[in-house]
């Protein structure tokens, strides 16, 4: 079982990172909980060198199965924590567990299972009633909220164009059918034109 991937940072999308160790790219599918503060090193690294990429250490979650090879990389402990919490909750998937940490901050995730509230689960691709009620009851004694900060946004902010295509293959990866991507998109750039790459798949998300 691989541990953790540690190495360059050679690609970066809102749904995953190729992290170049030793000469081979690992690629760890992300959530915006990680891709957030990644961006902002990549950002920081780049500053006065486009060409610059930061090395990074990212925490992995390994799943092997007869059709599935994949990693998935998370830059904290809480983060790979509740993800592997999260699948081990029956009806649960890899995807949705990291739809549910792109919708929903840990720290905010947590106090969400901790106060029982199925509706702001249910409003998550994926997580019907029944599976959100399964989340609370059985993940409710497991973790334990603090009072850790949100994760803030990076201050630079790409052109409107850039930010659109960003979200709209994000969540086309995700699983979503391109019109109907296309259409929540349309509104959220419209309402918000300045909006950012993760605030518009969030809100993407609880409005497909």
């Amino acid at each position: 079982m691989i541990e953790y991937i540690s190495g360059r940072l050679a690609e970066l999308t809102p749904t995953y990172a190729v992290v170049d160790c030793s000469g081979i790219g690992y690629m760890l599918n992300i959530s915006l909980a990680s891709f957030v503060p990644l961006d902002s090193t990549l950002a920081d690294a780049r500053c006065g060198d486009p060409s610059a990429m930061p090395t990074v250490k990212l925490l992995a979650h390994e799943i092997i199965r007869e059709d599935t090879h994949a990693l998935f990389g998370f830059l904290t402990e809480r983060e790979r924590s509740l993800f592997r919490l999260l699948i081990g909750v029956s009806g649960v998937g890899a995807n949705t567990a990291r739809m549910l940490l792109s919708s929903v901050q840990p720290a905010e995730l947590e106090a969400v299972i901790m106060s029982g509230d199925a509706k702001r689960l249910k409003s998550v691709k994926g997580v019907g009633t029944k599976t959100a009620e399964r989340i609370i009851v059985d993940l409710r004694d497991k973790i334990k909220a603090s009072d850790d900060t949100l994760l803030t946004q990076s201050a630079e902010s790409p052109s409107t164009s850039d930010v659109y295509d960003e979200a709209l293959a994000a969540l086309l990866m995700l699983g979503f059918a391109k019109p109907q991507t296309q259409k929540v998109l349309k509104k959220i750039f419209e309402a918000s034109p300045d909006v950012k790459v993760e605030t518009a798949i969030k809100r993407a998300l609880t409005m497909m």
